[in-house]
């Protein structure tokens, strides 16, 4: 049995607040940059993670307080979560790559799979694409220092992959995991809003010409 309490039920919320609030700045900053599909995508994508993260915190909070024990919140997050990190690291790469082919997005659409070690594989693809593109623009900033926050949000996020993967029955483990959650959704957090208040809303991808 899970050892969950309602207190840390309640602060699995945090880093889903955290995504969420840095998801809205980047979907503002980089609309206009965006081609519809690549916009699309990592809209999708992002509320898919959002969703996920929610859900699993819900569930957390409906255990925890005794009302039921719905499974199917918490089997869904891994997958979910790690399909949707795949198409927001797509829907970015196509921003900054300016490939627009609907054709080849449908190429690499996910298929569904079971198994750990595979949204494991997807959640790192996506995860990674998506740092890496912000760590792009942070370079074009010219505020290079900000890859140190988001390569700590990589690798909190990556801990908590593996984590999330786990299954840990004991309080002090879960503890742990929510942790690295706050801090890796919560360094994303702040390096997106660095990288909108140094003007990333008004970056130029290539001179003369818009995603």
């Amino acid at each position: 049995m899970n050892d969950f309490s309602i207190s840390m039920a309640l602060v699995d919320y945090i880093p889903v607040v955290c995504f969420a609030m840095a998801s809205i700045i980047l979907l503002r900053d980089l609309y206009a940059k965006m081609s519809k599909s690549a916009f699309a995508l990592f809209a999708a994508g992002v509320i898919d993670v959002t969703i996920a993260g929610a859900l699993k915190a819900t569930w957390k909070l409906l255990y925890a307080s005794g009302a039921c024990n719905f499974e199917a919140l918490d089997h869904m997050f891994f997958p979910v979560q790690s399909i949707g990190f795949l198409l927001a690291g797509i829907g970015i790469l196509l921003m900054l790559t300016q490939k627009q082919s609907n054709a080849a997005m449908l190429a690499v659409a996910p298929p569904v799979f079971s198994g750990t070690f595979v949204f494991v594989g997807i959640m790192v693809a996506g995860l990674g694409v998506l740092d890496a593109v912000l760590c792009v623009f942070a370079v074009k900033l010219k505020k290079p220092w900000i890859i140190a926050i988001l390569v700590l949000s990589f690798v909190c996020s990556l801990g908590m992959g593996y984590l999330s993967s786990q299954n840990f029955t004991q309080a002090a483990m879960n503890w742990v995991a929510e942790g690295v959650n706050v801090v890796g959704q919560g360094a994303l957090l702040v390096s997106t809003i660095l990288l909108h208040k140094n003007g990333l809303s008004d970056l130029e991808l290539r001179k003369g010409e818009k995603a």
